[in-house]
């Protein structure tokens, strides 16, 4: 079974076709066709920790977007299960799923100007099994082997979005170790390291071995502003080019200014406020649905969000193969109250919520406040990304609050990946939901998959493992002075293709 790139007219895809073909699509290096485009400033609402593509924090946000202008992965996604190459020029799977196979591209090399190998690429996957990172979960029991310039995964079960998990896996030389990125490592991808402060500056210059169109700006730097007011300040007054992570309340102030731009584009995500099941006040499923039905979420949408949230349906947005609409939790405090004094809830309990973006403040509290007035206490507790991270694996909390995206737009990298007893993710575990998911995540019938996915969302939908409130669009601002840049859906923004004027 060969997976093929998309067709031009695949409208579903078009925002990520238009994002990713920024990063470059070239057979050969362009070295020599670099044209200077300035020095670029760019800051979101996520520190970079850590530079570090396949370690502990490989799907942190700021780890996550220094990786994509970094390192390359083996194909890129072009829509729902529809893939563009990226350092693989093909890949093929047997029909069965348990066997997929890339050719590199002819002549790659990493920064260094040493070539990359499928050796670099077998590597690369061990380091991110090993890790122990919350990515690691997609690749449990999938054997490698490599050869000069292939290689091949091996699933022990048949995994049909193998490939769409492997966009998020980026190739690293085969000699890195963890401390290989705490200075200035050999990369993949259109830019190289010039200086790294962890939580702090990243400085990057375009790597003229990259396999693909090397980037025009001289110099990006990925500054750490998490303070969104901080930000918007930054891009009016120039130091900043551009911005993303903004709030919505800014957008008419952003939008007043001539030299600014606002852009947005419609991802993946989905505000996800999972209730720890685990917590003995929260064990019970009638209180989970009676605490999702005193909120008043359609209000908090309108006048927090209404540029870039929309009411959702289901636990993944419409963009991700296995969405499966499903009946509104309607607001009513006054059932909700009747339905936890029936569930026996003690309301002399105080939950825990936990959160660690800045712009999620006021939803975090005007959540808390509908909650306060059926007399349930809860204390909002905001936390740095190191710790929020950390708490977060841990199950050190109650409420938790999200943006849930899905690398690849398959459910098995949402669903598969984090509601199964094993993840240990959500505190909840059910094992009728695991055998659901074994069969979503196994099958290579689409169709089969879909129905599997459709019932596995209606059992945590039904179930309130969280409340599932809003679908995110990623909003972005740049000053007039930038050209080609392109509003990321997944709210990953790439800057290779991206032109300051001085």
């Amino acid at each position: 079974m060969r997976f093929l790139q998309r067709s031009a007219t695949a409208a579903a895809a078009t925002l990520i076709l238009l994002a990713t073909a920024a990063c470059g699509g070239g057979d050969s290096p362009t070295g020599d066709e670099t044209a200077g485009g300035g020095e670029m400033a760019v800051a979101g609402q996520f520190p970079t920790e850590s530079i570090d593509p396949n370690g502990p924090l490989a799907i942190d946000g700021g780890t996550r977007i220094a990786a994509i202008q970094l390192y390359s992965p083996l194909l890129e996604t072009a829509g729902s299960g529809e893939f563009e190459a990226a350092a693989a020029e093909s890949w093929e799977s047997n029909d069965t799923a348990t066997e997929l196979t890339f050719t590199l591209r002819d002549g790659i090399t990493f920064s260094d100007g040493s070539p990359i190998t499928g050796q670099d690429v077998v590597a690369s996957f061990e380091r991110t099994v090993e890790a122990g990172s919350p990515f690691s979960a997609n690749f449990i029991d999938v054997g490698t082997e490599a050869t000069g310039n292939t290689v091949t995964f091996t699933p022990a079960d048949p995994d049909p979005a193998l490939p769409a998990k492997l966009t998020g896996l980026m190739i690293t030389p085969a000699d890195a170790t963890e401390d290989s990125y705490t200075d200035v490592p050999v990369t993949s991808g259109p830019f190289q390291v010039e200086s790294f402060t962890p939580g702090g500056d990243l400085v990057m210059v375009p790597n003229e071995n990259y396999w693909g169109d090397v980037p025009q700006v001289d110099r990006l730097t990925i500054r750490s502003i998490p303070e969104v007011a901080a930000r918007v300040t930054a891009l009016e007054t120039g130091e900043l080019d551009i911005i993303w992570g903004i709030s919505d309340d800014q957008v008419t102030q952003l939008e007043g200014s001539s030299e600014i731009e606002v852009v947005s584009a419609e991802g993946s995500a989905v505000t996800t406020m999972w209730m720890n099941a685990s917590t003995p006040a929260l064990e019970d499923a009638e209180v989970r649905r009676a605490l999702w039905q005193a909120v008043d979420f359609e209000k908090k949408i309108e006048a927090l969000y209404p540029e870039s949230g929309e009411a959702a349906d289901s636990v993944l947005a419409p963009s991700v193969f296995g969405h499966a609409p499903q009946e509104p939790v309607e607001y009513d405090p006054e059932a909700a109250k009747q339905a936890l004094v029936d569930a026996g809830f003690d309301f002399d309990t105080t939950l825990r919520f936990h959160y660690s973006q800045t712009q999620l403040r006021q939803w975090v509290d005007s959540v808390v406040s509908d909650l306060a007035a059926i007399d349930v206490k809860v204390e909002a507790l905001e936390k740095e990304q190191a710790v929020y991270t950390e708490d977060l694996l841990a199950l050190n909390w109650d409420i938790n609050i999200q943006q849930v995206g899905t690398l690849g737009l398959d459910a098995s990298y949402n669903l598969g990946r984090l509601y199964t007893c094993a993840a240990e993710r959500t505190g909840y575990c059910n094992p009728e939901l695991d055998k659901m998911l074994k069969r979503a995540g196994t099958s290579v019938d689409p169709a089969e998959r879909e129905a599997a996915y459709a019932e596995a969302t209606e059992l945590i939908w039904n179930e309130a493992v969280g409340m599932y409130p809003m679908f995110v669009n990623n909003l972005f601002a740049t000053r007039t002075s930038v050209s080609g840049f392109e509003a990321d859906p997944e709210g990953l923004p790439r800057f290779d293709g991206v032109v300051v004027d001085e």
